[in-house]
């Protein structure tokens, strides 16, 4: 079995991709790895930051994801500062609070949102691989499920969070379900080729 290296602290991100993969013959870990400084203006630069860094690191392929939620009644924010929306040390409920305290005047119709994914995997041979995953949805009123994390309870995908899908359910329409399954698809292609 082959051993990637997934550049994340976030043990959902891990169980997410090790879904996709290992039925593919690909085992996921994590190491110890330097911190990355997110520079990037966009999710897929600091995907490919995270990459590269992790594959230097281990010389190991390395599979890193930027992700985050684009409001549209914020101007697209918080995008790529998902994660540090409300401060460094916040927890996903103080993020959650935050966005909902920003969205408090505005009604229904006008919370349109997007889910944004993008994985970069990198080979230590250089080649690498750019996938994007979006899902569309809305910002509800107020956080609902107990499933998930970050967004997930305030991110509606039809009448439900992502917080109220199960694994499975949240995988199918899911911005990372997304391009975890694109990032399936190159591998597939890449391996064929070899």
């Amino acid at each position: 079995m082959e051993t990637f290296i997934m550049a994340t602290h976030n043990k959902h991100k891990v169980e997410e991709l090790s879904r996709i993969l290992e039925p593919m013959g690909i085992h996921v870990e994590t190491a110890d790895l330097p911190e990355v400084e997110e520079t990037g203006t966009t999710f897929e630069e600091n995907a490919r930051l995270k990459a590269f860094s992790a594959c230097k690191a281990t010389g190991l392929p390395s599979v890193a994801d930027d992700s985050g939620i684009a409001v549209d009644a914020l101007n697209g924010a918080p995008g790529v500062y998902s994660a540090r929306y409300a401060g460094e040390d916040a927890t996903d409920a103080d993020r959650n609070r935050k966005l909902l305290e920003e969205l408090k005047d505005v009604p229904v119709g006008k919370r349109s949102a997007r889910f944004v994914s993008a994985i970069c995997c990198v080979f230590p041979s250089g080649e690498e691989i750019s996938v994007t995953g979006v899902c569309e949805g809305s910002v509800a009123f107020a956080p609902r499920g107990k499933d998930g994390f970050g967004y997930d309870p305030v991110f509606l995908v039809g009448d439900k969070t992502y917080a109220e899908l199960s694994p499975a359910e949240k995988d199918a329409v899911s911005h990372r379900g997304k391009a975890l399954r694109m990032l399936k698809d190159e591998l597939l292609k890449r391996k064929s080729a070899e």
